[in-house]
């Protein structure tokens, strides 16, 4: 049985959570807001438009006839956006019983935020360190939170060295990205050390290789590269595909109380060996503490 056919059949039902998901206007953001909007989870979807943010806002509540949906906009390479969202989210919201950490680039082109970051690091790591780490007060009001930080299979290419924050001099988009997704790996497990006697358990979740516009703002070329390798491969899945693992993370009993595991196709499996070192763990903290002048 599938997760989401596990969740559907009533097991793990739970109403009246709220879920915080980032990206979650298109792909497997979008799709896994779908299913939790079914299960009657209260949501609130972080996007970079405000435009997109409603009609999805719409369409969801159109679907499944839930009105607890709620817009927040954020650019989750800005720091300074992903501050001002989180005390918007800390004013209008009491709890977050879910957070999915989902929003994610890859740019094969080096590029600097307003804070003079390197995009791909600061969208798919720390953004989510900053907004996360905000928000760990409405995640202990919910008295058992769960947060889930989507990665990729790409991490296993990561070498958990963090380079081109602000120089672009051998800069290589492809080792930025599996070394981004590795972050995300990494973050998970020292959060979850950090906040096992706080009642917040942090998993990690490889979700596949999902037919989106992903990484389609590096041109048509690349972006169709990447689609015909996977589908030769028999390996391309749909958003909603890849967002069933994302759903029972962030519902099913059955993982209650779990923390600091990675997850691929409903189960637990092992991440890189160097996503488990405690040193490279504490230095990318560290340097992300540095970097966004955010710890707990």
């Amino acid at each position: 049985m599938t997760p989401l056919a596990l969740l559907r059949s009533g097991r793990s039902m739970m109403d009246q959570r709220t879920c915080l998901i980032t990206g979650a206007t298109s792909g497997i953001g979008r799709a896994a807001a779908l299913e939790l909007a079914k299960l009657g989870y209260k949501l609130i979807l972080v996007g970079r438009s405000d435009k997109k943010l409603q009609r999805t806002v719409a369409e969801i509540g159109e679907k499944t006839g839930n009105t607890g949906i709620f817009p927040c906009r954020c650019d989750l390479s800005s720091l300074r956006e992903v501050r001002g969202a989180a005390e918007r989210i800390k004013r209008d919201h009491g709890r977050i019983d879910v957070l999915i950490n989902n929003a994610g680039a890859r740019i094969l082109r080096h590029q600097l935020t307003e804070e003079r970051i390197e995009r791909t690091l600061a969208t798919n790591h720390l953004g989510h360190f900053v907004l996360t780490l905000s928000l760990i007060g409405l995640l202990e009001s919910s008295g058992e939170a769960r947060v889930v930080n989507v990665s990729s299979g790409a991490h296993y290419g990561g070498a958990g060295v963090i380079d081109n924050i602000r120089s672009a001099k051998d800069y290589d988009g492809k080792k930025q990205y599996a070394d981004s997704k590795l972050a995300n790996v990494l973050f998970t497990y020292a959060l979850a050390d950090r906040l096992k006697e706080r009642r917040i358990h942090v998993n990690a979740v490889d979700p596949g290789s999902v037919a989106t516009h992903f990484a389609r703002n590096n041109g048509w070329l690349p972006w169709l590269k990447h689609r015909l390798y996977y589908r030769l491969k028999g390996q391309l899945r749909t958003p909603a595909q890849g967002a069933e693992t994302i759903v029972y993370l962030a519902s099913s009993e059955d993982v209650r109380g779990k923390t600091g595991k990675y997850f691929r196709d409903g189960k637990e499996n092992r991440s890189s060996v160097i996503s488990y070192d405690r040193t490279v763990q504490e230095a990318l903290w560290a340097s992300s503490v540095e970097l966004s002048g955010v710890d707990i």
